[in-house]
């Protein structure tokens, strides 16, 4: 092994342990193997320019645009609303407020595009709506920040639109429209989870709501599910671009929280700007050193390496994808979605391609996988931030998320080894 790869293995490790930043820590590794290349190497000045490069992007101007929509719907009494029409459709079975979770998490994180705002708005108000009906309080955690990761899935996400960027212009549209199959099959999995521990353990049954309760809970919402149509229908006929979509989406998401249901004031907007604006530059900087780093990456040729390396294993297609998924889950385990997207793309959607898969249907295969870190130990963000919300310790939950975790890979093998859950969509719809 070279002696740049080892030094770019080993200070990333190192600056990872240390709890540096994971966007600082990406970019001090690469300037660290560059100084190690073998003479005549690429000069430093190189990483600033491939970091300028990499967010000098048409496509990721949609990021602030749905992180400032997912903030303003997060904000706007969105969450409630979402709730209530969950329980219309759900809430009336044995442990209905677990499905009630599952669906409102799955409703919202589509909206806000965000699986740490659904964990924030829906498990603020759910799992201690819950706790007081009698539901286990870990169990009820578990739920929530499982169900949350949906949205990352279910369109507008920011995370399919770094992937596009990643893989060198995957259609952003086609993406949208794959995610929603695989996303509801996790879902489904989920709820289906939910039901066997709810049923043995005899969580009470949801009160059953009046038919013309039902009807005005559901135009309560219908608002706010308006916002995916208007998207991805927009996106679908052609009347605007993802990009385009994104700028929709706040348009509608303010007139919706402001004007609508009133729930923001205009004095609250310079606020949820200012988050925006903190979101998007820890996302730019992690794209851009994520960049620098995958361009080191293929000029020491490790891509193509690897490729020959897992080729020389086995030629078997399911092998090959059984491995990449299993590293993809390891690293899922220490780091963030939107850092291992932007390295690992490069490294393994070459060896996707050359087994003859749709670059479309390898995204949901990552996004999906990379899903199921972020609500699993020691770095799992959407985790920690439920734990925070429940008062409970990361200790007491591993044994309810088990159940919930055997769920998702069985969704996620599913997802991998039929690719029509994928791509039968994105065909009907001619990408």
């Amino acid at each position: 092994m070279d002696i740049s790869v080892i030094v770019l293995i080993l200070s990333f490790v190192i600056l990872l342990l240390l709890n540096v930043p994971i966007a600082i820590s990406i970019g001090v590794s690469t300037v660290l193997t560059m100084l190690f290349t073998i003479a005549p190497g690429p000069a430093i000045t190189t990483v600033a320019q491939q970091m300028a490069t990499g967010i000098n992007s048409f496509a990721l101007l949609a990021i602030p645009f749905f992180i400032l929509s997912g903030l303003l719907m997060g904000s706007g009494g969105i969450a409630r609303r979402l709730i209530d029409f969950a329980k219309v459709l759900v809430g009336m079975f044995p442990g209905g407020l677990a499905y009630v979770n599952v669906l409102a998490c799955m409703f919202f994180g589509a909206i806000s595009g965000s699986a740490v705002a659904a964990t924030s708005a829906i498990g603020g108000f759910m799992i201690p709506v819950m706790n007081k009906e009698g539901y286990d309080k870990n169990f009820n955690t578990a739920v929530t920040v499982t169900a949350s990761t949906t949205g990352l899935l279910i369109p507008p996400s920011n995370v399919l639109i770094v992937y596009s960027l990643a893989s060198g212009g995957v259609s952003i549209a086609a993406l949208f429209i794959a995610g929603y199959l695989p996303g509801i099959l996790v879902g489904l999995g989920l709820i289906m989870v939910a039901a066997v521990i709810s049923v043995s353990r005899k969580y009470p049954v949801g009160d059953r709501i009046a038919f013309l309760e039902g009807i005005k809970k559901l135009l309560d919402a219908i608002p706010s599910l308006l916002l995916i149509v208007i998207v991805i229908g927009g996106i679908i006929a052609g009347i605007f671009t993802a990009t385009e979509a994104s700028a929709v989406a706040v348009l509608y998401s303010m007139v919706l929280s402001v004007f609508i249901y009133r729930e923001i004031k205009i004095k609250d907007l310079p606020a949820i700007l200012l988050k925006t604006v903190e979101t998007t530059a820890i996302v730019m900087l992690l794209i851009g050193t994520s960049k620098a780093m995958s361009w080191i990456l293929s000029y020491e040729n490790i891509p193509q390496n690897i490729s020959a390396t897992l080729v020389s294993l086995t030629e078997s297609k399911i092998v090959i994808l059984l491995i990449i998924n299993f590293i993809l889950l390891i690293v899922g385990t220490f780091m963030d979605m939107t850092p291992a997207i932007l390295i690992f793309t490069p490294i393994f959607l070459p060896v996707a391609i050359n087994l003859g898969i749709d670059p479309i249907h390898f995204g949901i295969i990552m996004v999906l996988n990379l899903c199921i870190g972020l609500c699993t130990p020691p770095v799992g963000s959407v985790l920690f931030v439920g734990c925070g919300i429940a008062k409970t310790s990361l200790t007491e939950m591993i044994k309810p998320l088990l159940p919930l975790y055997v769920a998702m890979i069985i969704a996620l093998l599913l997802v991998t080894y039929f690719p029509f859950l994928s791509l039968a969509l994105p065909k009907f719809f001619g990408y």
